[in-house]
């Protein structure tokens, strides 16, 4: 190409560039093309209606049970609108709100109002026509992850998708659960099954004040333009579920319940009725400072009666999962069902294993194992066809999370799962695990399935083996031990551990944990009712338990050294092989414990403590003084007459160290 001189361009000659074909024309004259037909729509909106279709069941529905089995799709969705607005109302009003399902952003032509019929109140004053009943209220019913995303980006400060498709979330000024703020209704009931005093959890409010409160969550919730409503199952063993309906104002807490309960298939929730129990999460809103047994501007109340749970002035999510969690600990028992605080994993030959153990003991990481089904991480019931899962999803802390230390936990953040409060780049969006800013307690919670080994449904035979660990940073526990009934009795009602606090001259010492079942916070009843429970199953299933020490060894912290984790899972495996049962054992002092002479792979000088110390005195000492904190804190449930003239606590006492 050169310029000529009218100051344009010339091609130079050569040969002619091949002529350009379009095809035959077709009998109108216009040139073939390969674009598709135009869309079937006259405008935008047309367009953005053709984007979407409705979901439906994926197997036909059986119409031969259920309440709403034979009506017709319209009857049903009023009927549940109904049974929304039922759970939203107002006990001093003569109905329910005017409730609507969709998203009010949206236009929702067509829609047609429900509000539920009057109902028997707990009190009735004639009152006058109020604001809030002039107004619909939105529902937005059993979203998909994919809807509550696109609810929680729009509309909630704070939410942000991180790199990895996970929904990164803030739950406020609380990061963790409140337990000084719970409190459970005690009645002519609860009075007498609960456990109360000294060492529960369960801090006592009257009927009263709970109507209060809730009356003050429901009036929040029905002021709001829209609320969040998920219809959830909790157990996996399908004749001991429970339904739960879960009313929330943000599509975090939607989101994060949709994770952790266990989600509905289309035929389940199109029969699903009125839910056992129901949680109003009003927690952007507090409580009234004023109020009877209130302490702060929280309270998350739980009354066994009404079925119901109240949240007022936190937002942080563990409260709607340990509240159910709570409430599964009063009913399943009076069914003759065992709920624990467990993780819970299956062999290939059908054999269960259940571990327990407070944090930082290892109970995560030792019941997640390649080799084994993940049945689940947190919290089981234990029936008379085997054991099950209580939840739908896992909890995971993400605090120093690593690819290479927990794999399965670093691929199950994705898309669908949420993060609370962890900290991430700003422009890439990655998450940076080690950060503190926020705090120490950072949470992903997603569906079980994202576990590769997950059993799909969550349940399994009965337990051969019941696993009850310790991290003893005093170093004078065995790596493990083999328990009797009785044994096994007196560590679960201690569930003991020990944490390294840090004093300000830098000096690091032991402190003695213990709590109660391995879960205080959430047992309703007296631990020695789950206690007999568990040895009653235990022995008539043929289960054998264990104590395994994941602490330290050859002096406490400081001097001696922390077992290495492949020496407890060659111990973990020895007891899942049954190879543990046919070694020889040896009695400890003090605690009595049976201790094993040899495992592969395990160093025999460790196995007996007193031999893994260098001081003998020093180790005696430690191992008094271990002693007494477990007599100390035994003292609290030795008063607490269990079986035939008291006879069973006297076996469990004396299962404890002697001197």
């Amino acid at each position: 190409m050169a310029g000529n001189c009218d100051g344009g361009f010339s091609f130079p000659k050569g040969p002619a560039m091949p002529k350009i074909t379009t095809g035959p024309k077709r009998d109108n004259g216009i040139c073939h093309d390969d674009s598709g037909p135009t869309v079937k729509a006259q405008t935008i909106d047309e367009l953005h209606s053709l984007q979407k279709k409705r979901s439906a069941p994926t197997t036909p529905i059986d119409t031969s049970q259920g309440v709403f089995a034979a009506m017709s799709e319209e009857e049903r969705q009023k009927a549940q609108l109904q049974s929304i607005s039922a759970s939203l109302a107002s006990l001093t009003r003569e109905t329910g709100p005017k409730v609507v399902r969709g998203d009010p952003a949206k236009k929702t032509e067509g829609a047609t109002p429900v509000a539920h019929v009057p109902h028997t109140h707990f009190f009735s004053p004639t009152i006058a026509v109020s604001d809030s009943s002039l107004k619909f209220t939105h529902v937005l019913y059993n979203l998909s992850p994919a809807e509550l995303y696109e609810q929680a980006i729009k509309y909630e400060k704070g939410s942000f998708i991180t790199s990895s498709g996970a929904l990164a979330t803030l739950s406020g000024a609380k990061t963790g659960r409140a337990p000084r703020d719970k409190r459970v209704v005690r009645d002519e009931t609860t009075e007498k099954d609960l456990w109360w005093g000294m060492g529960s959890p369960n801090i006592e409010m009257d009927e009263h004040t709970f109507m209060v409160n809730r009356e003050r969550a429901v009036d929040y919730l029905n002021s709001l333009d829209k609320v969040f409503v998920n219809d959830q199952f909790l157990n996996w063993d399908p004749e001991n579920r429970i339904k739960v309906r879960i009313v929330s104002a943000r599509a975090y807490h939607s989101l994060f319940m949709h994770n952790m309960c266990i989600r509905p298939t289309p035929e389940e929730l199109e029969n699903f009725g009125t839910p056992d129990f129901t949680i109003y999460n009003a927690g952007q809103f507090p409580c009234n400072r004023y109020t009877h047994y209130m302490t702060s501007s929280t309270s998350v109340d739980i009354n066994l009666a009404r079925r119901e749970m109240v949240i007022l002035g936190t937002q942080y999510a563990g409260e709607m999962k340990k509240g159910l969690f709570g409430v599964m600990h009063y009913l399943m028992p009076k069914r003759r069902i065992l709920s624990l605080h467990s993780g819970c994993n299956m062999g290939k030959d059908g054999d269960v294993a259940l571990f327990f153990g407070l944090s930082g003991t290892g109970k995560t990481t030792l019941s997640t194992d390649h080799n084994r089904y993940l049945i689940g991480d947190d919290e089981h019931c234990w029936t008379e066809t085997g054991v099950s899962n209580i939840e739908g999803g896992c909890y995971a802390k993400c605090i120093d999370l690593s690819r290479e230390k927990e794999p399965d936990i670093w691929n199950a953040i994705k898309f669908g799962t949420v993060l609370e409060n962890v900290v991430f780049d700003e422009h890439t969006r990655e998450v940076d695990y080690t950060d503190k800013s926020v705090t120490e307690n950072t949470r992903a919670a997603y569906p079980i399935e994202y576990i590769p080994n997950a059993k799909i449904p969550c349940v399994g035979p009965h337990p051969k083996n019941v696993i009850l660990l310790a991290c003893d940073a005093f170093g004078v526990l065995p790596p493990v031990s083999k328990l009797n009934l009785a044994q096994t009795m007196y560590h679960f009602i201690s569930g003991y551990t020990a944490l390294v606090a840090g004093t300000e001259d830098g000096i690091k010492e032991p402190t003695a944990t213990f709590s109660a079942c391995f879960g205080a916070a959430f047992i309703m009843l007296h631990p020695t009712k789950y206690a007999a429970m568990l040895a009653e199953k235990m022995e008539k299933h043929g289960a054998t338990g264990w104590l395994v020490n994941t602490g330290w060894s050859g002096g406490s912290y400081g001097v001696g050294s922390r077992i290495k984790l492949a020496y407890t899972r060659k111990i973990i495996d020895a007891i899942h092989s049954g190879s543990l049962l046919n070694a020889n054992y040896k009695k400890t002092e003090i605690f009595g414990l049976e201790i094993p002479t040899e495992i592969e792979g395990v160093p025999s000088e460790i196995l007996d403590p007193i031999n893994a110390w260098g001081d003998k005195k020093a180790y005696k000492e430690t191992l008094l003084k271990l002693g007494g904190l477990f007599r100390k804190n035994f003292g609290t449930f030795a008063s607490h007459k269990i079986g035939v003239d008291g006879k069973l606590t006297e076996e469990i006492l004396a299962a404890g160290p002697i001197f």
